[in-house]
């Protein structure tokens, strides 16, 4: 089990200016921000990060809208990270979502669900190195 996390604050809720209530949603259950920059996924860096999922039907779709706006990208660090952060932003379907958690709160349907959130110890680790070079992470 690592205390590292990765998430993105996803097209979606940049736009509809959720940027500061989701960060501070991250500070309340007690992650600490160790990484973050704001920046805008090209179609070809978007696709290299989904690559896992490029023989899904949704890729391409993914693909897109993760390159149609600006994101937040951020390494989180917290004792039992990948799990903690799993509950606090929710199920993937927002009308699934427990109250409270972020994508309750400011995901708009499955495909645009505000946040996303590393799914093991393994991914979160490739996922903050994909964005962050190690001179850019502060523990």
């Amino acid at each position: 089990m690592s205390n590292l996390t990765f998430t993105m604050i996803k097209p979606d809720a940049v736009r509809n200016g959720h940027i500061g209530a989701i960060l501070a949603k991250m500070n309340e259950a007690g992650f600490k921000i160790v990484a973050m920059k704001y920046t805008h996924l090209s179609p070809a860096k978007a696709g290299e990060f989904y690559e896992v999922h490029k023989e899904r039907p949704f890729y391409g779709e993914l693909v897109e809208f993760m390159s149609s706006g600006p994101i937040v990208a951020a390494v989180l660090q917290k004792e039992n990270a990948v799990a903690d952060f799993r509950t606090l932003i929710g199920a993937t379907n927002p009308a699934e979502a427990a109250p409270g958690t972020i994508r309750a709160l400011y995901a708009t349907n499955v495909g645009e669900n505000a946040v996303h959130g590393a799914d093991s110890d393994e991914n979160a680790l490739r996922e903050a190195n994909f964005h962050f070079a190690g001179t850019e992470m502060f523990f």
